[in-house]
């Protein structure tokens, strides 16, 4: 739920939209083209637009009402003022092709916005103050290195209203605060889930890897699949011609990670986890390259490829252990009578018991191995190290040393890219929230008595 960044110095010139009057129209069907090459072009989500300013396309739009939302209207001076924000904010330069999408868009955030503000409403602890409106322009001034007046002042130039803008802030404030403290507890992950998080994590350590950026175009939001593919060609040649990939996601894609703190950032994903059209453009680009509009069910995906792996090198598993010493050349019976004596024992082991258990029987030795990388554990170690549940005991393994019950009280990606257990957590987390968070939203939206004028 971060909030949108807007730019300031000649880039936002380049963006002011001519024009008063009229219409509403959606964009004309597109046949879908051939698929072509899989790469855009190098280095494709560079921070700054171009400076030079491209032509503006002329739009007209009436004052009118545009759309009701609930019986609270939105207008041809709304709409315009949410197009000029959504342009300021994603460095999309506007042109006679992609304005048809530019508007869907912001109608689709100002109808979003209506329904946001109407639940707010009904929390009367969640109140935004002017305060909180004054910090966040603050911060948005100081990130462009200049004063909150004379931010505001130049994206006035541009054609966005001090008033409009307030308002948009407040409500994504607002909203910000009403999500988490609504689903906050819902969206914390069990710590099952956690465990199975992490144990995937692990089990896809040693297949390739791929850090991902995304944008998501849902054909159900932009008028279905031609114009979903229309805009998305659209948003690729310009991320290509200099528009931020990160600010681009933020207001066009409808994939979770576009509320990420860093939006349209989708993480590291494994080879064969994705569908078979994403991975099979996925394994073509280098990272770097952007790729052309990928046709799924539902909609259309834009992949930036930032880098990849062949997979972490080290899979570390903490052991613990109990032990009757016996040598290689120990009879059967032996053997055997270790074997009952252990198998007695293991019922009632687990990683906090096993040591103490061990202590406290006779002609048993108990110790914690530590943290190891599998690969290099005894041999006959290894497969119960790589599978076994976290907690669970192993049966009696024989080594040249003796007869073993080894506990798994750990397991962990090794390298300096693996996660550890509250990073995993944490992105369940935030994950799980953004599906909350649609959801809220998508039956305030089928609840809703929306009329177009």
């Amino acid at each position: 739920m971060g909030l949108m960044r807007y730019s300031t110095g000649a880039a936002l010139a380049a963006f002011l939209l001519a024009g008063s009057a009229h219409g509403q129209t959606a964009p004309a069907p597109v046949q879908a083209p051939a698929q072509g090459p899989a790469a855009g072009a190098p280095n494709p989500a560079g921070e700054e637009a171009p400076a030079a300013a491209r032509a503006e396309p002329q739009f007209e739009m009436a004052d009118g009402i545009v759309a009701t939302v609930n019986d609270k209207i939105i207008t041809g001076y709304d709409l315009r003022q949410r197009m000029l924000m959504l342009i300021a904010s994603s460095q999309v330069q506007p042109t006679e092709q992609n304005l048809p999408a530019i508007q869907q868009a912001a109608l689709n955030a100002l109808i979003e916005d209506r329904l946001k503000t109407q639940e707010m409403a009904k929390f009367e602890s969640l109140q935004v103050t002017d305060e909180e409106v004054d910090a966040e322009i603050a911060e948005m001034a100081r990130a462009a290195g200049t004063a909150p007046a004379a931010y505001l002042q130049f994206l006035q130039q541009g054609g966005i209203q001090p008033a409009a803008f307030r308002e948009n802030l407040r409500t994504q404030i607002g909203w910000g605060q009403l999500i988490p403290g609504r689903f906050n507890s819902r969206a914390r992950p069990s710590t099952l889930q956690v465990d199975q998080e992490v144990r995937r994590l692990n089990e896809a350590a040693s297949k390739p890897q791929f850090l991902i950026g995304e944008i998501y175009i849902d054909a159900a939001r932009v008028g279905g699949a031609p114009a979903a593919l229309n805009g998305a060609r659209q948003l690729v040649q310009q991320i290509i011609g200099g528009a931020p990939f990160q600010a681009v996601a933020q207001q066009f894609s409808s994939a979770p990670s576009a509320n990420a703190r860093v939006p349209g950032d989708a993480g590291w994903v494994v080879k064969d986890s994705l569908q078979p059209a994403v991975q099979s453009v996925l394994e073509q680009l280098q990272p770097g390259q952007l790729s052309n509009p990928i046709v799924v069910d539902g909609g259309v995906y834009i992949l930036y490829l930032r880098d990849k792996r062949d997979g972490a090198s080290t899979s570390l598993v903490s052991l613990r252990q109990v032990m009757v010493e016996l040598p290689e050349t120990a009879s059967e019976a032996d053997v055997a009578a270790a074997s009952a004596k252990l198998e007695a024992m293991r019922t009632g082991l687990t990683c906090d018991n096993i040591i103490s258990q061990a202590r406290a029987t006779e002609g048993v030795l108990g110790a914690d191995l530590g943290e190891s990388d599998v690969a290099n554990l005894a041999p006959q170690f290894q497969q119960f190290a790589r599978t076994g549940e976290i907690g669970t005991v192993s049966t009696p393994i024989r080594t040249p040393l003796g007869l073993h019950l080894v506990a798994v009280c750990g397991r962990r990606v090794g390298g300096p890219e693996a996660p550890n257990r509250q990073q995993v957590e944490n992105r369940l987390r935030s994950q799980n929230l953004a599906v909350l968070e649609r959801r809220y939203l998508r039956d305030l939206r089928s609840d809703a008595l929306i009329e177009f004028k």
